[in-house]
């Protein structure tokens, strides 16, 4: 039975408050919904399939918020809203009482969306395209629409294992892909947060050398229509419903049947575990659109409570959206409610769950003031400033779709930017470069390698303070999720995205890949291919910056050269750990040279080089040297038929100095090592053997030595150095 005639009591708490606060009679609510004329608290019962609900009159509007204090709602609660107001979509006003809301400040959400005419506040028609004039749908949607669900706090307050910024490796995979075929982790936990607890995959995490793992979305989301149409999801989350809620399908069945609040007990139980391990949990997060699509979308939750507050419009149209991610929305980060419901989500899943940091999908986006980008927009000078987000690690994705969105190395510190640069010119100098040449092409010179492994200083080093932003802002990578693997990369030139079903448009065409000279698999490359994966991962893990891994490329994970596989849940997508004696070399030379950049700190410098002695050393703290251990004329760094360097750091006193090698000719090369202190240098690692440990030796500085041809080495100073 539906009753309207109840209202809600003043509210306990301030109405500032959002979202639903546990009292222990009842609970305190408030949502934001400005231009509504009404505003209802919706307690939804289910018996035996038929819904139930209960409504509440909420107080209000003050300052746009509708509040109450509702007696009688416990704990495991579903709820929603119903908001009343103008249908009028030319002005961007969509209010319609028939659809069910979800709270934007829900932390526990159940249910799926079905895709029906029932979900859209428009009329569609049976291809559920909108009719034109767009008129109020009047069917109900409660029962095709997730719901809200009242949940209580879970555990202790969290402890933070607070890596520093140069001793941080980030590993970023899924719950479910690295789970699901992981060795020892019982099958009931494959593809769930406890599974990413287990201590199968907490060990395996540690012996490869990871501090942090950067877990792709698991705030709670939904498939976008098209997927659904399909039969396919959306398998990386980047489509989200809820900004406070966990995704529940990645929690174990046992939690699921319990409700939402045991799925917070093991989101937490999760982070608590890996946090025992020394492993600090980031969150991909995606802050810059909704899982209600562009304006012809299902109205699920911002949008009936207010278009116009939530999403960026045309100025001149507001019944468009301004869509600057490609996903058909935007979220308006101009509006304060915008800007504070982000921040309260930051801090909910920092202080609460214990999260240690977040990779800010599309961040342009969360900069943009309208059309146009703000390096100091109001959204970061507070997340910089939070006294409580301050301290965690922030990571951008420096890019969106709009005008002028790619903004690398932009914003403001203690943030840290993906570096796509460093992943262009890896790319490049290992596998185009090496492509053209066999093709009898000129490569690029070395100026752009260089200085992506130097740190990157054209791009983090500005800004009123000496430094800038500093080494750590830049997050070196070379394969995301996004993208071919790192065995991809090495194997198909083109996108085999046919199991998107989308005719292979979907995915970039910028792979920058090189298949070695045949497209897919071939046993008799497997050399060939092998070196140049090594080559690519010692520079990720020798570079100034910090290193992030993607998840299964330390065993050579192939996704058959699909670039896109946001819909692949399956083989495609999940880690597949029984592995060839090839994998396992790989994964051991990863874990190796991970091994190496933890124990010295001259592989993880915390400042710029500049080129000069400091603190009283008689050695440049960065030296750039040719084939024949002399400093590097200038005229060489524009010669792209130069392709050997002698990049030699000093340890200052604190480390051994260090010595990389990199040769990119086609040829075998003949080296004079350089002569640094004068002092013998110990070869740690030579790229053109398949596993660590294999042709170690001694030698002089002066000595002629050959590096064979695609290669880089690792030497140390003799510890007498020290």
């Amino acid at each position: 039975m539906n009753r309207s005639d109840m209202y809600a009591e003043p509210s306990r708490t301030s109405y500032h408050r959002l979202g639903v606060t546990v009292h222990g009679d009842g609970i305190d609510v408030a949502v934001v919904a400005g231009l509504a004329s009404a505003v209802e608290f919706c307690a939804i019962d289910i018996d035996g399939g038929e819904i139930r609900e209960r409504r509440v009159h909420l107080l209000g509007p003050n300052e746009g918020i509708w509040h109450g204090f509702i007696p009688g709602i416990r704990p495991g609660q579903r709820y929603g809203f119903r908001a009343h107001g103008r249908w009028d979509p030319h002005s961007g006003l969509r209010y319609n009482p028939n659809k069910l809301l979800v709270d934007p400040y829900a932390k526990g959400i159940v249910g799926e969306m079905t895709l029906a005419p029932e979900v859209f506040s428009h009329r569609v028609d049976d291809d559920l395209q909108p009719l034109t004039p767009r008129e109020r749908c009047e069917l109900d949607s409660a029962a095709h629409v997730p719901h809200s669900v009242v949940t209580e706090p879970v555990g202790e307050a969290p402890c933070h294992p607070n890596t520093p910024w140069d001793r941080t490796v980030i590993y970023e995979t899924h719950v479910r892909g690295l789970t699901m075929r992981m060795p020892g982790v019982p099958e009931h936990l494959r593809g769930t947060y406890a599974g990413l607890a287990h201590p199968a995959t907490i060990n395996y995490l540690t012996s490869l050398g990871v501090t942090a793992v950067e877990l792709l979305p698991i705030h709670a989301k939904l498939s976008e229509p098209f997927l659904t149409e399909k039969g396919l999801t959306n398998y990386w989350g980047y489509n989200t419903l809820g900004f406070f809620a966990p995704e529940p399908a990645y929690a174990t069945e046992a939690a699921r049947q319990a409700g939402p609040t045991a799925v917070l007990a093991e989101v937490k139980g999760m982070v608590h575990l890996l946090h025992e391990a020394g492993i600090e949990v980031i969150l991909d997060v995606v802050y810059n659109h909704t899982c209600e699509g562009g304006i012809d979308g299902p109205t699920l939750s911002w949008r009936g409570l207010d278009a116009t507050t939530y999403y960026l419009h045309t100025p001149s149209h507001p019944v468009h959206f301004m869509d600057v991610t490609g996903c058909g929305n935007s979220l308006d980060f101009r509006r304060r409610r915008v800007i504070q419901m982000t921040l309260d989500s930051l801090r909910y899943w920092a202080e609460e769950i214990g999260i240690d940091g977040f990779r800010f999908d599309l961040a342009v986006t969360l900069g943009r003031q309208g059309a146009e980008f703000n390096p100091s927009h109001p959204f970061y000078v507070a997340l910089t400033t939070d006294p409580v987000l301050s301290a965690r690690k922030m990571i951008n994705e420096p890019w969106d779709l709009g005008p002028n969105g790619w903004r690398t190395g932009q914003f403001l510190a203690p943030t840290a930017d993906w570096n796509d640069r460093f992943r262009g010119a890896v790319r490049q100098f290992w596998l185009i470069d090496q492509a053209r040449m066999r093709a009898g092409e000129r490569p690029g010179d070395l100026r752009e390698i260089a200085t992506r492994l130097s740190g990157s200083a054209d791009l983090f080093s500005q800004g009123r303070l000496p430094g800038g932003r500093g080494t750590h802002s830049s997050i070196n990578l070379v394969t995301a999720h996004d993208g071919f693997t790192l065995a991809d990369l090495v194997t198909y030139n083109h996108k085999h995205n046919e199991a998107n079903l989308e005719d292979s448009r979907d995915g970039t065409d910028d792979n920058r890949s090189w298949n070695h000279g045949t497209e897919g698999p071939d046993e008799a490359l497997s050399e060939a291919r092998g070196r140049s994966i090594r080559n690519m991962m010692g520079t990720l893990v020798f570079a100034a910056g910090t290193p992030m891994i993607t998840g299964g490329d330390e065993i050579g994970r192939s996704q058959g050269g699909n670039n896109n596989a946001y819909c692949q849940d399956n083989d495609i997508s999940w880690i597949n750990f029984d592995v060839e004696p090839w994998q396992e070399d790989l994964r051991a030379t990863l874990a190796y040279l991970l091994h190496l950049r933890a124990q010295h700190s001259v592989l993880r410098p915390t400042s710029f080089f500049t080129g000069t002695p400091r603190d009283d050393d008689n050695l440049p703290d960065l030296m750039w040297c040719d084939p024949s251990g002399e400093n590097m004329p200038a005229w060489k760094w524009f010669d792209s038929g130069h392709r050997v360097i002698q990049m030699l750091r000093s340890g200052r006193g604190f480390d051994t100095d260090a010595l990389l090698i990199i040769n990119g000719s086609l040829g075998d090369v003949e080296v004079s090592l350089p002569a640094g202190r004068h002092l013998p240098w110990d070869l740690a690692w030579d790229s053109s053997h398949p596993r660590p440990g294999m042709g170690l030796h001694t030698a002089n500085p002066g000595e002629l030595l050959t590096v064979p041809a695609q290669s880089m080495r690792l030497y140390f100073a003799s510890p007498q150095a020290v």
